[in-house]
């Protein structure tokens, strides 16, 4: 018992020396109010309460680091009142400088207690490390921590094939250069959130984005893929009947391995292939393919220069200059009408709703809230005018389309960061964007005279074009 009591109260000389200076009081006091709380908060997020980003920001980035300082702050408090303290009377008993002697009971106590302490302090803070690892790694930290600025790339992430990867595993990978790089690059950013000027929208391409073959390529590997694969793409006509058409194709998807019988879309990314473009990589100027016996074969985009103040960016070709939408994707208003009549989700029993539905989409409104009032109101206004029976016959279907309508604008438009529809152009095609033919449009000449083809069965065949009952269908898919 009289063991307990001096060691107890040897530490208790020590913080009462600590306390004595205004530093060592912030210190003890910041200390103990942060690791009560700090411990309140993990033990909450063990037993699964996660509440929102801003109380996981707390909890692993700002009571850290108060803990810390605290802790830092005891020591330098004791060590300034014992400065001042020897300044005014000189005693031999009270060294200035930390002195350790284990076989004085008084410095072994002490030192018996600010182990056990620290130890217990490293327990926390390993377990905060770990946990703030894994928050900001999270998907909910990338994207509702920065609410505003990363709303649109938020609700696209949540909406794609890829909502159930993180953000770092495409955006940072694995290994810890990339994860450094990610996070220094991450401090401007910051920066530019807390003094509000970020540009709206967010500029893209995303110019350090690390290589896809890092990244997309763990995944998805072009060696393994092979075949063709058949899209059926459906379109609606603006007609009373809304008419459905269909186009068949027939994709080379392609694949295998690099000068052994590649062919197909992915024989770009499994040969190597070098572009010059503009910053936005819609102007591809030059490309460089390196063939498999060592020849670069050149093609330049003939009778184009670049303006004389843009300095190209030269670049390996891969995954993301194609799909470079793969999981923050919008849509342009007619493929979402039509992928939402195609499913069933707008019915296709209301007259004429894929023009009227286009006509409301592509209005311009103020905000997210002021589109949320008036979509209803100007479908609704839309049939007035021209199917004033539909507005009493079919009321329960116009109310569901109207709420289908605000989904579709409030996935796709984001007036406060200026992203609009067509703001971010997708690659992936030729419809609504030049896409493939950024390179394949007969423009591009080699050396040799030869031009990069815009064929179109170079990539697809085309097996019915906008065919209301394509007589394919019915062979790829025979009626039982």
């Amino acid at each position: 018992m009289a063991t307990i009591i001096e060691i107890f109260g040897s530490v208790r000389n020590y913080f009462t020396r600590a306390l004595r200076h205004p530093l060592g009081f912030l210190g003890l006091n910041g200390a103990s109010l942060s690791g009560v709380l700090l411990v309140t908060l993990l033990v909450l997020d063990f037993t699964g309460y996660h509440g929102n980003p801003y109380l996981g920001i707390l909890t692993f980035l700002i009571l850290p680091i108060v803990f810390v300082c605290s802790l830092l702050l005891i020591p330098i408090g004791e060590f300034r009142y014992k400065k001042r303290l020897l300044r005014r009377k000189p005693s031999k008993e009270l060294p200035l400088y930390l002195s350790l002697d284990l076989n004085n009971p008084r410095h072994r106590n002490r030192f018996t207690v600010i182990a056990i302490l620290t130890l217990v302090n490293f327990t926390i803070l390993g377990i905060v490390s770990f946990r703030g690892m894994e928050f900001m790694d999270s998907v909910h930290f990338c994207g509702e921590t920065c609410h505003q600025v990363m709303n649109p790339e938020w609700v696209a992430h949540q909406n794609s094939p890829h909502a159930r990867v993180l953000c770092v595993d495409c955006h940072i990978g694995s290994g810890a250069d990339w994860y450094v790089k990610a996070k220094l690059s991450g401090v401007r950013q910051v920066f530019a959130t807390l003094f509000n000027t970020f540009p709206r929208p967010i500029p893209t391409p995303i110019h350090n984005l690390r290589p896809a073959r890092d990244t997309c390529e763990q995944c998805h590997w072009p060696e393994k893929f092979h075949g063709d694969k058949v899209k059926v793409i459906p379109h609606f006509e603006d007609d009373e009947a809304n008419t459905e058409l269909k186009t068949v194709l027939l994709l080379k998807v392609g694949g295998g391995v690099a000068g052994n019988q590649d062919r197909g879309i992915h024989w770009h990314v499994l040969n190597h292939v070098e572009y010059d473009s503009d910053e936005s990589r819609e102007n591809i100027y030059n490309i460089r393919v390196i063939q498999s016996n060592g020849d670069t074969l050149r093609y330049a985009w003939k009778g184009k220069e670049p303006p004389k103040n843009e300095i190209l960016e030269p670049r390996v070709m891969d995954c993301v200059d194609c799909h470079n939408r793969p999981t923050h994707i919008y849509s342009m208003p007619d493929a979402a009408l039509d992928n939402a009549l195609f499913w069933g989700v707008i019915p296709q029993s209301l007259p004429n709703i894929r023009g009227i539905g286009y006509r409301v989409l592509t209005t311009k409104y103020a905000s997210r809230e002021d589109a949320a009032i008036r979509i209803p109101e100007l479908l609704r206004a839309g049939y007035q005018d021209k199917h004033p029976s539909v507005l009493q016959e079919m009321d329960p279907e116009l109310s569901r389309t109207a709420q289908t309508l605000v989904g579709i604008y409030n996935k796709n438009i984001f007036p406060s960061m200026n992203v609009d529809w067509g703001t971010y152009p997708n690659h992936l095609g030729h419809e609504d964007f030049p896409g493939c033919f950024r390179c394949h449009d007969e423009e591009h000449v080699a050396e040799n005279g030869d031009a990069i083809s815009q064929d179109c069965s170079t990539c697809h065949t085309l097996l019915a074009i906008e065919e209301q009952d394509p007589k394919v269908l019915e062979v790829i898919f025979p009626k039982e």
